[in-house]
């Protein structure tokens, strides 16, 4: 089993922890990470782009000139693509961009994400991250003891005296151990986590 350090608020070490090896010590699958990926980002794609065919465009019913003997080339309709204000050709219609993965490709591409940031050395543990007032001034203090800039900060509750003293810092972002993604993970530097976050991810993905 991988052992981390376990952190207080003030950036001192005061402990080790052991990590499950079923979520933190699996074999990075990369192409169940980048599936993941894309899906998550195509499932939050709108879809609702829209441009008209040459059948969809008002007018252009009269043929603009005879067939021949105008010196022009043949021309059918002042709407075809090569026309401007014509329609455009294989215009995009409203369609659903979203694709299901099965819930065992879901989980083993977050388990990868997680023990690839606990190989990098991006994966902190606090013994407990707790705030008495809503401060963004001490949440920033905490990241700066911790030396981390772009974090993902990962709580057991939701807390909102860490939650809104964390939402207006630049590069930060906090989740609930039943919200983290694999996108998210990947997207920022460092993940942090309280001690409980991770002993709630152990008991609900092992």
């Amino acid at each position: 089993m991988a052992n981390v350090s376990v952190y207080n608020m003030e950036g001192s070490e005061v402990g080790k922890m052991e990590l499950n090896d079923a979520i933190f010590g699996v074999e990075v699958n990369e192409h169940l990470v980048h599936m993941a990926v894309v899906q998550q980002l195509a499932n939050k794609r709108q879809g609702t782009q829209k441009a008209k065919t040459r059948s969809e465009v008002s007018g252009g019913g009269r043929k603009p000139w005879r067939q021949k003997g105008t010196g022009h080339a043949r021309q059918g309709s002042i709407r075809a693509p090569q026309w401007t204000g014509g329609g455009v050709v294989f215009a995009p219609t409203p369609r659903d961009y979203s694709f299901k993965l099965n819930k065992k490709e879901k989980r083993a591409a977050l388990k990868s994400v997680l023990t690839s940031k606990v190989q990098e050395n991006k994966f902190i543990v606090l013994d407990e991250l707790k705030l008495d007032e809503i401060k963004t001034k001490k949440f920033a203090a905490v990241l700066g003891n911790l030396d981390v800039d772009k974090a993902l900060v990962v709580l057991n509750d939701n807390d909102q005296n860490v939650v809104l003293s964390a939402r207006n810092i630049p590069n930060v972002k906090t989740a609930l151990t039943n919200t983290i993604n694999v996108y998210d993970i990947l997207k920022y530097n460092t993940v942090i986590a309280t001690k409980a976050a991770v002993e709630t991810i152990e008991e609900v993905y092992a």
